[in-house]
């Protein structure tokens, strides 16, 4: 399958600054995501998608109607519109290294910045193929766009091919999934689907049916502010005592720098304070929920002790729960696993099913009733200045999205609304 179209669509979106604001009070978090959704609501309807529309919370929904006599499971493609504000995606200038050597890329002659293949050792697959990076200063954003240009090329092929068979299609673009949020104003009844699939992951063959479980710890520390000269025997320093607890936490374990696989961690996320006041975001991640319960036992046990050291302070804990371990829900729908596997060996890849060490839309998804597991993009070292992905990869994985529809289009008639085949 040739998707001739595929990389001049990605290279269009990424030098869209899409990143999401963890700081905006509003919905989408960013005007510029509202934007691209409005950008591609255009594209799908100039491929011939008529209902494509964008709701009032930077939604993008569009349909391709099957083409079969029966009607099979309705399936969902999903990604989303915002890239991750950890690093800049303002002005990002995407270079296009073709017939790659296998050595180490220089990004920028002004900079020094070198993507190498001893820091991304999958580089090595990837000899004369076509790698897209950045310039060294920015992020790439293939976390999403390159999922958004996969979907909407596998759509393209689909409507430039109406002999192939395919199942009723929801297209699904969501805004703010990097705050967490992606599914916030959604309703299982606004997606129409009985099946779902976010394009999101990494590694070309990969698909992903686990996630981390998650919370968030919030620790307000309230002392008392007394002018310094004066202050023997009254002041109660809340920046000290929020140092204090940091202090208590495994610095050799439990933590994103420390762990791999299915080990879980604490992550301080975030900090701010004054002698008055001081705040800590924990970030907690576990495979399992009693592993959620632990990390947050030992965080409170930590506060409880920092309360008894020091009695005329007040410090507050609370936990906001985030998202389950969407295992628990993909158990239930093996089909759902086992076709896009299929769809993978179909595109000449192995499929290597794996774990998320992060979460995504399906999730959450997940657990509102669309079971839905997360197929790979082809990226690699996302939210990062060496982001990259070989334009081979993304084929690949728009190529996947196609026999996909296919597979599913087979299934045979859907039982009921919700409900797989």
């Amino acid at each position: 399958m040739e998707f001739p179209g595929l990389l001049d669509r990605f290279l269009t979106y990424v030098k869209i600054d899409t990143r999401s604001d963890e700081n905006s009070g509003t919905f989408p978090s960013t005007i510029t995501q509202l934007d691209f959704a409005l950008m591609l609501k255009q594209e799908l309807s100039g491929i011939g998608l008529s209902d494509a529309t964008v709701n009032e919370h930077g939604y993008v929904f569009a349909t391709l109607k099957s083409n079969q006599k029966e009607q099979p499971p309705v399936v969902a493609l999903i990604a989303h519109l915002d890239t991750s504000p950890e690093v800049s995606g303002d002005g990002v200038n995407p270079l296009v290294h073709r017939d790659y050597d296998g050595g180490d890329i220089l990004l920028s002659q002004d900079t020094g910045a070198i993507l190498r293949v001893e820091e991304s050792p999958d580089l090595k697959d990837k000899i004369g193929n076509t790698i897209i990076t950045t310039d060294g200063t920015t992020l790439l954003g293939a976390d999403d766009k390159a999922g958004v240009a996969e979907i909407i090329s596998a759509i393209r092929y689909l409507t430039d091919h109406p002999e192939l068979p395919r199942p009723h299609i929801r297209i699904l673009f969501t805004p703010d999934e990097e705050l967490g949020h992606g599914t916030e104003k959604l309703t299982i009844g606004e997606i129409a689907a009985d099946i779902g699939y976010t394009v999101d992951g990494g590694t070309a063959g990969e698909i992903e049916d686990e996630t981390f479980c998650a919370d968030m710890v919030n620790i307000r520390v309230c002392g008392i502010n007394v002018h310094p000269g004066k202050a023997k025997g009254k002041m109660v320093n809340a920046i000290k005592i929020a140092s204090e607890i940091l202090e208590r936490f495994p610095k050799d374990s439990l933590s994103p720098e420390t762990t791999e696989g299915q080990e879980g961690y604490i992550h301080p996320h975030f900090i701010s304070g004054t002698v008055e006041e001081a705040n800590i975001t924990v970030l907690i991640r576990d495979f399992k929920e009693e592993g959620l319960k632990e990390k947050e036992s030992f965080i409170l046990s930590v506060v409880v002790e920092a309360r008894g050291r020091h009695p005329k302070a007040t410090i507050f804990f609370d936990i906001e729960k985030s998202y389950r371990n969407m295992k628990v829900v993909l158990d239930n729908y093996p089909d759902v696993i086992e076709k896009a596997e299929e769809a993978i060996r179909l595109s000449g890849l192995s499929p290597v099913r794996t774990a998320i060490r992060g979460g995504t839309d399906g999730a959450r998804l997940s657990f509102m009733g669309l079971p839905t597991p997360n197929l790979f993009t082809g990226g690699h070292n996302f939210h990062s200045r060496h982001e990259w992905i070989a334009l081979e990869d993304m084929e690949k994985a728009t190529e996947v999205i196609v026999r996909l529809m296919g597979l599913w289009a087979s299934a045979g008639p859907r039982k009921a609304a919700g409900v797989v085949s």
